[in-house]
């Protein structure tokens, strides 16, 4: 499925931080370094980072542009946790090591906090996350949650917010309940994965966009990756594709599927009429199987999401696709306009558990199927630490286990998409 372009889709990320877009050279010749990185997205810039900064030669290639794909589109949601929720981690790892997990995505967040101070950069990060109940039978979700939280992950800040106070946090009658989440937040993605690799460059590191990895091998000095024009040696290889992994490594394309999403951004609202509509200014997440997302923007826009696509296409109208469900929740906003609307894939594993690991001096980090803000952090760090000295926490991850989805690439997509045309219609009632 792997697609590039030479510069970023026109969403309303890209528009917002057009003067910070640089450009970084092609490969070309060969270069040799301690680590390579393929991928220049989150979990890619993060882990290298990291390693740059202990010192070590760490070189990224981008196959397009930094934070092409997801990390640059994403709906910029930094929610503490995991797709597949806590239940399969606790089921693989016990208690002890889903909750060592758990204390993994609470460093997260705080990462994702001090990156910006400690780097110098603006991400527009802004605290709270409300989750939130469409369906009276689900209002017994959120008070679940929040009762393990506290009991099983020490996570103790959760507020559970009624549906009478529902108004001061959404201007929406389609919300019974909710349960906001103060150690969460939300971010301008691109704009997040776009310091990273300021922060990357200036601590030793180097990128080359428009770099595709065509090929590797493993020989007895580590590995070596091939590119259109040049190629690299590295004692470590770390592959930070999602779902651009193709067939650069099939073993692990066969456990993710391509999912489509998309959102999209209003035209300014005006402070007074945006502010109305999300007066805690926390980001907005429902519960349902195919959620709603949707958060206030600095410019006084709406960015909202819903909806998601499992044959491999994206509506040739995202924006008409996307009114209706922005004007089921917020009626008010029939009519408005909208400026952005864009698309991407995400990659998602069968039971929607993140897939990081490793062997002999390869790494990988895939699998985060739509959740990826802090995941990407925290499975950053576990790869980081390993290619350091300390695998203990790669080795939990390491024990989650993703197979393969069924019947190869020309079938997954369609028994997919059934699937989740039965938990949309579960969503109904």
């Amino acid at each position: 499925m792997f697609r590039h372009a030479h510069e970023h889709v026109d969403s309303y990320y890209a528009h917002s931080c057009k003067d910070r877009l640089s450009h970084h050279p092609r490969l070309q010749g060969e270069v040799q370094c301690d680590v390579l990185v393929v991928g220049a997205g989150f979990s890619g810039l993060h882990t290298a980072l990291r390693l740059a900064e202990a010192g070590l030669q760490v070189i990224v290639l981008e196959a397009s542009r930094v934070a092409w794909a997801a990390s640059g589109r994403n709906g910029g949601q930094a929610i503490l946790g995991w797709s597949c929720d806590m239940p399969p981690l606790e089921k693989a790892l016990g208690i002890e090591g889903a909750r060592r997990l758990w204390d993994g995505m609470a460093w997260a967040a705080n990462e994702l906090r001090e990156l910006p101070q400690r780097h110098a950069f603006d991400c527009d990060y802004r605290r709270g996350h409300l989750w939130t109940a469409v369906l009276p039978r689900r209002v017994a979700q959120l008070h679940e949650w929040q009762e393990e939280a506290a009991s099983k992950w020490g996570h103790r800040t959760l507020q559970f917010v009624s549906r009478e106070q529902m108004p001061e946090w959404v201007a929406s009658e389609r919300y019974r309940a909710g349960l906001y989440d103060p150690q969460a937040g939300h971010v301008n993605p691109l704009k997040l994965a776009l310091g990273l690799a300021e922060a990357f460059v200036a601590a030793g590191g180097r990128i080359f966009e428009q770099s595709r990895a065509l090929s590797q091998e493993a020989h007895a000095a580590g590995y070596r990756v091939r590119t259109e024009q040049g190629s690299v040696q590295a004692s470590n290889l770390v592959l930070a594709c999602n779902t651009y992994i193709d067939h650069l490594e099939p073993r692990l394309a066969r456990r993710i599927l391509p999912v489509g999403t998309y959102q999209i951004a209003t035209e300014p609202l005006g402070a007074e009429r945006a502010e109305a509509l999300l007066p805690r200014n926390a980001c907005v997440t429902d519960n349902q199987f195919v959620l709603d997302y949707f958060r206030r923007t600095p410019d006084h826009r709406l960015l909202f999401g819903g909806g998601c696509t499992y044959l491999g296409g994206l509506p040739q109208d995202m924006a008409a696709a996307t009114r209706p469900i922005l004007e089921r929740v917020f009626p008010q906003l029939s009519g408005v306009a909208i400026d952005f609307a864009w698309g991407g894939h995400i990659d998602v594993t069968r039971a929607r558990t993140p897939d990081i690991g490793g062997e002999n001096g390869r790494y990988w980090l895939q699998g985060f199927s739509g959740h990826g803000v802090l995941p990407t952090l925290a499975a950053a760090r576990a790869v980081s630490d390993a290619i350091l000295g300390s695998e203990d926490e790669l080795a939990l991850y390491r024990q989650l286990r993703n197979p393969d989805f069924p019947f190869g690439e020309r079938l997954a997509a369609p028994l997919e998409a059934i699937g989740k045309a039965w938990y949309r219609l579960r969503d109904s009632f």
